[in-house]
């Protein structure tokens, strides 16, 4: 993306080679952990110690074979078998605990971590989300990063305590059997283990770099699918994508090195510990003959290090588990441990019994922590007395919504004093502090939840009539009484399912229920319609009386009774005064600011009649002069903005920075109905095609797979050829001393080879699987987020598609899906290759003893399968309840300053824990299952061992088989078993991987009927832009019951400007949205110079039309990158410079220390109002459009600002054909056909004139409703 929205790779080298100490991710343990983890680490040791047991068992059978004759054979083994089946009890108990005990804790540690983890990013100052990391990072990690950590923390450390207790134990029973050969073994742990320790930091290295790729990834998706309506209008998906899978290049080559020092280091170790082997065949030979050791003890303790080598390979997993665990941890727990400058958490401070609301600004200098370079304010000073109201006017990036922000303690100053009631704001207890204000911003900050829960905001447990008190004031019953679910209707995600003005009376009745003492309102009325404005208003006028009230605005005929209107520009306080006292100046900057509006305002009546109604009464006469004298200021010689600065000081006024919040609290839970409808759908079954068409994705790396299928076979051979050379060996050692020494060179040799071999396959395996995997994670996470880009707007709408979800299913679904193909295919073949050939060599040894001791073991595959069915149905609904739980979290931290204002970090809390509450205890569910299932596989192995020997005692007694195949046939099956355990840990990970696949392919499969993909389609090699709308009726397809359109119909002439009025609600931005094609209506056609619009290829379609909405999404790059995402291709530098001064925008740009250069934060949040609807109308206007559709688009612009950004776009409208949307009628005069919808329909339309002269018309009343509001 663009300058400034990279980390520098000087801090991503310094992120990729940073990790917590291994005991560190245990550190939110609580008591019940501890005890978890202590009981778990005693199974996982008694588990480990019972394969070392198993050879000192061994080891007495080997004894009991060479000295018993064929008739006491069966008594001598039967005691030994016995002690097997002691064997399999304890160790089933054990590995139940194990397994059991670690997934649980690992549960529980991963929960709290993750909550956490949110509850912090809700505690940080505003300024941190300003300079730190986008939404997208925070989702991304508490998605993706916090699965690493808890896979670092759960059975992968249960695992790697068992196989290093199997080491461990292995050489304790070695040293007793034989501690002269053990020794000698024991000289090549020190370079084992030097390659131990550089694998874990290569790995580790290896994890950090690859989460830092996978986090900007996560910023991406966050972006694109927050502001998708922009991106589909500005036809950006491919854009989206390209940046989305460079990112996620550079995971696939972090993930790759990983793969390749994983087999490098594998293969080392395990090459080491052959070579140890052939060894020990050699001295143990040598021991025999000159130490007179017996063959027995030798063969125990070849076996006890073979058990205690192998186990140290199977630890490898759990390694590269804590690696990226420990590296996926640092930024999640850097985070946690960070304690804000600005703290809502913070218990401390004064508390006040009653509050008088008296504000006083003392000589403050501040800077934004994001723009340090830019001084907002320079010794400000404002007083405002309780109960009266402060109007703040100023120029757009003067600092107006500053002031606010520095009320609610979102920043504090570098330097002066904030004061309420004469006590400094610091000294105050914040969430009390912040519990005094009521905000209502521009842009209204609705959470996706019903319309009651959004209200209730304001006050918890608030009664029905209190919540329809509020309503009615805020002139919002009239509306919300009509919907189907009234008060119960769901807004959707950003508010999206109403209207701007809908959603802004919402806000309003939130303020109103929360009954501040002081009331902040940043530009409160701007969304709404005339009618709308003006009821509004006087009930703001009722709730303000006897509150200290602040009200920033641009349109003076709303603050024209403030007791002090006080003009702000360049971070100074240059006039103040009441209307009367100001407006007395006509040299002033207030007065002929007045006077400017009075121009672009005016209707029909003269200019003296509209200066008589702003000199209307006021309720406060309050003056108090700056710098003890009057300012004088004046407009007139204002210079161009093409020409360079003017020499006189000019004005606009424009609303701050504002955050657009949705907050989720899923539809789903309010209907529970939806819930097990949803729930049903998830858990429906994958079958196997589907789940052979994403194995399918993997083609390409076919032969890379052949070669590591091969390595992995030849790998999984290894071990059972190796028991198959153990068992031969037993003979040779009881061999004279002569024959004992030639072969004991053989066979000591053949190890060595086994050795070259294992050097060769592992890294070839791990390479050739970390590609595939790596390959397929790339690829399904590329095509799931280009097929999602492209989905039709209306799967955005659904709550199960939010932003938050979407984030969390690419990153956790996508990397448990790799599972299946990378760790686990390899560990499938691998261990498959094991089985059979153990079954192979057992067979061919004797054939009798192996099919009695085979027939046991389809209890295993029995129970494999139950627990399989047992988890995936589990894991189903948990991913469910994750994607929700995510969601909550990304609309918080999306939404933090509405969650700071409304003291709502404990609510949002509480709602995080809550749909964390049933994955947690479904993973509690799935440490049980897991444990019983590992539980019962390993006691049925031990008594199969025990059968195996029995029945060989049997055998050799009647003579139907020999020591030596009795030996092979257990050597051989214990292999197999060995495989087949490691198996019996798989249908974790494959049902997680099955449940994953389910989701993935969901999204592949959907076909939009919408599809901007799409190739199809006609295109016009020139375009008039005569449209036509005919009869069309119109619901959105998440609110069926609720008719927009009705037989609506409209023509709209070539090279016309048609503006649309009318209530706010009535559906006029729902035709900008049906001419863009984010909807197609239900009956009727829209035509495009005759041609019906489904007939235009869509992403053609779109290229003709220029959109500027009323609350303009902007990307988190610079301001150059934003302006250009206008057009495709190459855009030069004056062409940006061009537009920007087209639409006002290039003297604030060039004001700015990085110009063009200056990253905009997420949503644009470093830029006020105005500052970014700026950017969005150079943007269209650089798209250089046929049809320009404008929603409002000078709504957040000053007086000044409005009206040269309005003679631009009366420039670009000429021989355009253009749809507006206004509710200030005086910006839609002059257009050539004013359309009224009312009620589903066009109810009049005509000329500004022709309607006028209906005086009984809708138009017309709306006319005079907003000219006695003027």
């Amino acid at each position: 993306m663009a300058e400034g929205g990279e980390p520098s790779s000087a801090r991503r080298k310094e992120e990729d080679d940073q990790k917590v100490p291994f005991y560190m991710l245990f550190a939110f343990a609580d008591r019940t952990d501890v005890i978890l983890m202590l009981f778990g680490t005693l199974g996982a040791i008694a588990s480990g110690i019972s394969k070392p047991l198993m050879s000192l068992i061994f080891g007495d059978l080997v004894n009991s074979y060479g000295k018993s004759n064929q008739s006491n054979i069966l008594d001598q083994v039967s005691g030994i078998s016995l002690k097997f089946v002691y064997l399999a009890i304890g160790s089933g108990i054990a590995s139940v605990f194990q397994i059991a005990c670690w997934v649980v804790t690992g549960e529980r540690q991963a929960t709290r971590i993750k909550c956490l983890y949110l509850k912090t990013i809700l505690r940080q100052d505003i300024g941190f989300f300003d300079t730190q990391s986008a939404t997208g990072e925070f989702i991304e990690r508490m998605s993706g990063d916090t699965i690493l950590v808890q896979e670092a923390m759960g059975d992968k450390v249960a695992n790697f305590i068992m196989n290093i207790s199997t080491f461990i134990g292995g050489f304790v029973v070695a040293f007793i059997k034989g501690w002269l050969l053990t020794l000698v073994l024991l000289t090549s742990i020190p370079a084992t283990a030097i390659s131990f320790g550089c694998v874990a930091l290569v790995l580790s290295k290896m994890s950090g770099s690859g989460q830092v790729a996978y986090a900007d990834a996560g910023k991406v998706v966050e972006q694109t699918v927050g502001g998708i309506r922009t991106v589909a209008s500005f036809t950006g998906e491919k854009l989206a994508i390209e940046d989305y899978n460079s990112k996620l290049e550079s995971a696939y080559s972090a993930t790759i090195k990983q793969a390749l020092a994983s087999g490098l280091g594998l293969g080392t170790i395990l090459t080491l510990i052959f070579f140890s082997y052939g060894l020990a065949i050699w001295y143990g030979a040598k021991l025999i003959i000159e130490k007179d050791y017996k063959g027995g003890d030798i063969i125990s303790v070849i076996f006890a290090v073979m058990l205690g080598g192998s186990s140290l390979g199977q630890a490898s997993p759990s390694l590269n588990a804590f690696s990226a665990g420990q590296a996926a941890a640092y930024k999640i727990f850097e985070t946690i441990k960070r304690t804000p400058k600005i703290d809502p958490y913070d218990p401390s401070g004064i508390e006040l019994e009653d509050i008088k609301g008296e504000i006083e600004l003392k000589d403050v200098y501040f800077k934004y922590p994001a723009r340090p370079d830019v001084q907002i304010f320079s010794g400000f000073s404002l007083y405002i007395p309780s109960g009266k109201t402060a109007a703040l006017v100023g120029q757009s990036g003067s600092g107006k919504s500053t002031v606010i922000s520095l009320l609610e303690r979102f920043y504090d100053p570098e330097a002066g004093e904030i004061l309420i009631d004469g006590v400094e704001i610091k000294k105050f207890q914040l969430k009390w502090l912040r519990q005094q204000m009521g905000l209502v911003s521009q842009e209204p900050v609705l959470f996706a939840t019903t319309i009651r829960e959004n209200i209730i905001y304001g006050k918890e447990n608030a009664s029905e009539e209190e919540i329809r008190n509020a309503i009615q004031l805020a002139n919002a019953a009239k509306f919300i009484d009509k919907l189907p679910k009234g008060l119960d209707t769901m807004v959707g995600g950003h508010g999206t399912q109403i209207s701007g003005g809908q959603k802004q009376r919402i806000a309003i009745a939130r303020a109103i229920l929360k009954d501040p003492r002081i009331l902040l309102l940043d530009e409160a009325t701007s969304a709404l319609d005339v009618e709308s404005e003006r009821i509004v208003q006087d009930a703001l006028s009722n709730i303000m009386v006897n509150r200290t009230t602040v009200v920033v605005a641009h349109r003076l005929t709303t603050i024209r009774n403030a007791d002090l209107i006080a003009v702000v520009h360049l971070g100074k306080l240059v006039e103040q005064g009441t209307h009367d006292e100001l407006i007395k100046d006509p040299e002033g900057a207030y007065s002929q600011l007045v006077q400017m509006q009075q121009k672009t305002k005016h209707v029909e009546n003269t200019k003296g009649k509209e200066i008589e109604e702003l000199n209307a009464p006021k309720r406060l006469s309050y003056s108090k002069n700056v710098s003890g004298r009057s300012r004088r200021f004046s407009l007139s010689g204002r210079k161009s903005a093409s020409k360079g600065s003017s020499s006189k000081f000019s004005f606009a006024y424009d609303l701050g920075v504002s955050g657009v919040v949705d907050f989720h609290e899923s539809i789903r839970r309010e209907d529970g109905a939806g819930t097990s409808e949803y729930i049903a759908d998830t858990k429906k079954k994958v079958s196997t095609q589907k789940l052979m068409s994403l194995a399918y994705l993997n083609k390409p790396e076919l032969p890379i797979m052949l070669v590591g299928t091969v390595a992995a076979a030849i790998n999984g051979m290894v071990f059972p050829v190796f028991g198959l050379l153990v068992s031969t060996i037993i003979k040779i050692f009881y061999e004279s001393h002569h024959e004992l020494r030639k072969d004991s060179r053989f066979w000591a040799l053949m190890f060595v080879v086994i050795g070259i071999v294992v050097m060769i396959v592992s890294p070839l395996q791990n390479y050739a699987f970390g590609v595939a995997g790596a390959k397929l994670i790339q690829r399904i996470r590329s095509m799931t987020f280009s097929k999602l880009v492209y989905q039709e707007i209306s799967w955005f709408d659904d709550p199960a598609n939010s932003c938050g979800a979407i984030g969390a299913r690419l990153s956790s679904d996508a990397s448990t899906i790799r599972n299946m193909v990378g760790d686990a295919l390899a560990t499938l073949v691998q261990n498959i290759s094991t089985i059979v050939t153990g079954l192979v060599i057992a067979l061919i040894a004797n054939w009798i003893l192996a099919l009695i001791t085979i027939a046991i073991m389809p209890l295993l595959a029995l129970q494999g399968y139950i627990q399989i069915k047992l988890l995936q149905e589990s894991n189903n609904e948990a991913k469910l309840m994750n994607e929700e739980a995510s969601q909550v979290a990304n609309d918080a931290i999306g939404s933090i300053r509405t969650v700071a204002s409304f003291c709502a970090e404990e609510k949002v809390m509480e709602m995080y824990q809550k749909k964390s509450e049933a994955p947690l205890k479904r993973g509690v569910k799935n440490g049980l299952v897991s444990g019983v299932g590992l539980g019962f596989s390993n006691f049925v192995l031990f008594c199969l061992y025990a059968l195996a020997f029995y029945l060989g005692a049997v055998l050799v007694k009647h003579d139907k088989a020999k020591f030596s195949e009795v030996f092979k046939v257990f050597f051989a099956l214990t292999m197999a078993s060995i495989g087949l355990s490691v198996l019996s840990n798989l249908p974790s990970d494959l049902s997680k991987g099955k449940g994953a696949a389910a989701s993935i392919i969901e999204i592949l499969d959907s076909k939009p009927r919408i599809d901007s993909s799409s190739n199809e389609g006609i295109t016009l090699d020139a375009i008039e832009g005569n449209i036509e709308l005919q009869h069309i009726s119109f619901r959105y397809p998440t609110r069926p019951d609720m008719q927009i359109f009705r037989d609506l119909s409209l023509s709209i002439p070539a090279g016309k400007t048609v503006a649309l009025v009318g209530e706010s609600g009535s559906g006029k931005s729902t035709v900008i949205s049906l001419l863009e094609r984010f909807y197609d209506p239900e009956q009727g056609n829209i035509y495009l110079d005759g041609v019906e619009i489904r007939k235009f290829n869509l992403r053609w379609l779109r290229q003709q039309m220029g959109l500027v909405g009323q609350e303009p999404i902007l990307f988190n790059e610079t301001i150059s990158s934003n302006i250009a995402y206008g057009r495709e291709g190459e855009v030069t530098e004056e062409e940006i410079i061009s537009v920007a001064k087209s639409s006002n925008a290039h003297n604030f740009i060039s004001s700015l220390p990085n110009g063009y250069k200056t990253t905009v934060g997420e949503r644009g949040v470093q830029l006020s109002g105005g500052q970014k609807q700026r950017i969005a109308i150079a943007r269209a206007i650089l798209k250089d459009p046929k049809i320009l559709l404008l929603d409002e688009a000078t709504s957040a612009l000053d007086t000044e600002s409005e009206r040269i950004v309005q003679e631009a776009l009366d420039r670009v409208m000429v021989n355009r054909t253009t749809v507006v949307v206004a509710h200030r009628l005086t910006t839609v005069k002059n257009a050539d056909v004013i359309a009224v919808v009312k009620n589903g329909v066009v109810a009049e339309k005509g000329t500004h004139d022709m309607l006028m002269n209906n005086p009984q018309g809708v138009y017309a009343s709306l006319v005079a409703l907003q000219t006695g509001t003027a």
